[in-house]
This record gives C-alpha cells, sequence and structure tokens, in this order.
C-alpha cells in the first residue's frame, strides 16, 4: 500500500480554521500573509509579529498537525526547496535597493555553476549522441516544458526526427512505446516536477535508450541515466531563476548545430530555401 500524500503547510492552516480559538485565527492570519516566513522565524519571534502567546504558537501547530514549532518550520523550508512559490515570497520589508544588480549577480552564479561543472568529454559524447541517434526525444513537464521545446526546435534545424514530450492528446504509455535502444532521451527535471517522474528515468533506461537528465530536483544523480547535467536555480525572489537552464540549452543546440557537418549545412540550407519559398519570415 502507498503511503498518504501529506498535506502542505498551507492546506493543514486553511483546513483547521474552524477549531481555531480567536487568537490562534489571529495567528494563522499572520502566517497565511507571508508564510515562508515560518521558515526563518522562531517561535517567540512568530508570537509577537501576531500578538499571541508562545502558548498559542506550540497550540496551533499541534492543531495542524505538527509535533512541534521546528518540525512545522522544517516542513516549510522543504516545501520551499520543492518551489512552492507562496512559501518564497518575501514580506513588505524586503529592502529594494539593488533588485536588478542582486539578480545580475544570482544570474551570473547559476549560470557558472550550471555550465562550468561539464566537462569537454562529457559534452562531446551527448552531443555526438544526440547527432547520430536514430531519433532525439527531448521531455519536459511544468516548468521543464519550455525548456524541452526550446532546445527540440533549435536542434530540429540540425537534424530531422527530434520529438518533444508530452504531446497534445497524447498518453505518456503512447508515446514512450516508440522509444527504442537505437534513441537519445533529454529529460528536464525541474522543480516542482509531476509524480510521473518519479518513475520515469527506470523506464526511459528499460527501452536501452541514451537518457540525460537536466534539472535541479534533489536526488537527480540518483535517478537512472546515462549523463546527469545538474543546473544551479537559486533566486532572489519567489520563483527559480532559470538562467542558467537556459544557457545549458543554448550550448547544447549550438554545439549540435555546429557538430552537424555537412548534412547539418545541408538541412539549414534547405530550410532557408523553404522559408523564401513559403515567405514566412
Amino acid at each position: 500500500m502507498s503511503e498518504p500524500r501529506k498535506s502542505s503547510f498551507i492546506s493543514r492552516i486553511r483546513g483547521s480554521t474552524d477549531t481555531l480559538h480567536p487568537s490562534e485565527k489571529r495567528l494563522a492570519d499572520a502566517i497565511l500573509n507571508f508564510p515562508g516566513q515560518i521558515a526563518s522565524y522562531s517561535a517567540t519571534e512568530l508570537a509577537q509579529l501576531a500578538q499571541v502567546s508562545n502558548a498559542t504558537v506550540t497550540r496551533f501547530v499541534r492543531k495542524i498537525g505538527y509535533a512541534s514549532f521546528d518540525e512545522a518550520r522544517q516542513a516549510v523550508r522543504a516545501e520551499q526547496m520543492d518551489g512552492a512559490a507562496l512559501l518564497r515570497v518575501a514580506n513588505d520589508d524586503t529592502p529594494q535597493d539593488g533588485l536588478a544588480a542582486r539578480y545580475v549577480e544570482q544570474s551570473r552564479l547559476n549560470v557558472e555553476r550550471s555550465l562550468l561543472q561539464i566537462t569537454d568529454a562529457t559534452l562531446a559524447e551527448l552531443v555526438s549522441r544526440m547527432l547520430s541517434a536514430r531519433r532525439l526525444w527531448v521531455l519536459g513537464f511544468r516548468a521543464g516544458q519550455p525548456f524541452a521545446r526550446y532546445l527540440g526546435w533549435q536542434v530540429l534545424q540540425a537534424r530531422s526526427d527530434v520529438l518533444v514530450l508530452p504531446r497534445d492528446g497524447e498518453t505518456m504509455a503512447e508515446s514512450l512505446a516508440a522509444i527504442g535502444p537505437d534513441d537519445c532521451v533529454i529529460l528536464f527535471a525541474l522543480r516542482r516536477p509531476p509524480k510521473i517522474l518519479g518513475t520515469l528515468p527506470a523506464l526511459l533506461n528499460n527501452t536501452g535508450a541514451s537518457v540525460t537528465i537536466i534539472g535541479d530536483v534533489v536526488g537527480l544523480e540518483d535517478m537512472r541515466a546515462r549523463w546527469h547535467l545538474p543546473c544551479a536555480t537559486a533566486a532572489t525572489g519567489p520563483i527559480f531563476n532559470h538562467v542558467g537552464v537556459m544557457a545549458l540549452c543554448g550550448m547544447l543546440a549550438s554545439q549540435v548545430i555546429e557538430g552537424a557537418g555537412n548534412s547539418g549545412r545541408q538541412r539549414l540550407s534547405t530550410i532557408e530555401d523553404l522559408h523564401d519559398s513559403l515567405d514566412e519570415l
């Protein structure tokens, strides 16, 4: 029997409002305004913020299903790491000076941490496989979907048989049934992924295809794949900074187009001729 799904921190609060005393409701309102604050506040600081007693904080966290305040705080931190944007929103006292500079610096760090750890040998092996495979499959869910579409679109300029999943109107099973040992698969595993990501890497490897996983999820290196390309997505605000992921997509696509040689240039030339014939651009 599978383990029952645990309710999120926010849903526990909202599901308990009818059982809360007035002081506990005041505490709940204060937390719901900026729920991520509990990850960095002590019980005393939170009590002062809501103008309630420490005993009220203790009763409150127990009513919503946690054994202690520290357990509730750890749960919020875990949900922040998973990417829950509501828990990553700062309060109105966050300094506003230098926001652009902080974003630029974080973006720079993410690009460096995403690209510089990839060796030339790994990059060459992966690009070679992307070009030589019978078909190239690029998979992405939620935040990973636009990156899968971008990478697939760019690589399609240099080689045919590039397929991006999931496709409209198809189940994953219907799509996966076509993947074989002569294929190459690139899977984006970015937070917060759907549950299917837990079983998908093993299923993809069972097809015999060469699998690459790109992403920032916890346990990325433990997922079954030939290549693992971790990306840094740390952020200065409530949503993940995916600049490093985009840079990695650009580097891979550029290397594939350059590595395609004469056949790639011929395909690019054919595409440009068709653009002219169709008057598309």
